[in-house]
């Protein structure tokens, strides 16, 4: 006979322990918790990549969509604004990984 697997058990205490949270409000509402995970997922990105020519762009845009994420669902900001600093802020991090400075992804590494 197979060994049982804990992948149910463990959905049903995660399912549970969201479900009790959010029931009782302590859980923030689902687009705080989207775009803190798409920041976390951004310094993420710089953490375990490094500094090189792909994470410098995608690493701080993906932490500026979760800040626009939360700005947008708190009603701070209209999606015009955040949409042209997003823009710009594309713009700059290009221009940025161009540069001479900035390592291509692999280099410095042993290989082997």
């Amino acid at each position: 006979m197979p060994p049982a697997s804990l992948a149910l058990p463990l959905f049903l205490i995660i399912f549970g322990a969201v479900w009790l949270l959010k029931s009782t409000g302590i859980l923030p509402a689902t687009a705080t918790l989207v775009a803190a995970g798409i920041a976390v997922a951004g310094i993420a990105v710089l953490v375990v990549d490094g500094i090189n020519k792909q994470s410098i762009v995608s690493g701080p845009l993906l932490v500026y969509i979760g800040a626009a994420v939360y700005l947008r669902h708190a009603y701070w900001v209209a999606y015009s604004p955040l949409f042209a600093l997003g823009m710009m802020l594309l713009g700059v991090l290009l221009l940025i990984s161009r540069s001479s400075i900035v390592p291509h992804k692999g280099w410095g590494k042993p290989r082997g």
